[in-house]
């Protein structure tokens, strides 16, 4: 699965924005996907996670509330809608497929999309 992320950009604090990531190569529908984040300095961390059906998602707790994963099985294409961002929020965010989860630890993950950088600005 080859996997592109885009709609990263910066945005001032208490904006939106709205992470795109197109799949190719394999059934979309096979894999569970997720997003992750990287700040300089820090570890890679859990953003959020969706079932292959997109029935299920999960939100680690710095962003429960203002974010939210959906999938689009038609479209081979995972979102990441980013509301109310913070300035902690800045990151380099990846996509991320997962043959038998949701994605939801790096230890799942089976393939990765290249990063999209995302800068809030206080």
């Amino acid at each position: 699965v080859q996997l592109q992320a885009s709609g990263g950009g910066l945005v001032q604090a208490g904006g939106s924005l709205r992470l795109s990531c197109a799949a190719s190569g394999r059934a979309f529908s096979d894999y569970g996907m997720g997003w992750f984040r990287q700040s300089p300095g820090k570890e890679r961390e859990f953003v959020a996670g969706i079932s292959r059906s997109g029935g299920a998602t999960y939100y680690s707790d710095s962003v429960k509330g203002r974010v939210t994963i959906s999938r689009d099985n038609a479209r081979s294409t995972v979102y990441l809608q980013m509301n109310s961002l913070k300035p902690e929020d800045t990151a380099v965010y990846y996509c991320a497929a997962d043959h038998f989860g949701s994605a939801l630890s790096e230890s799942g993950v089976h393939y990765w999309g290249k990063g999209t950088q995302v800068t809030v600005s206080s």
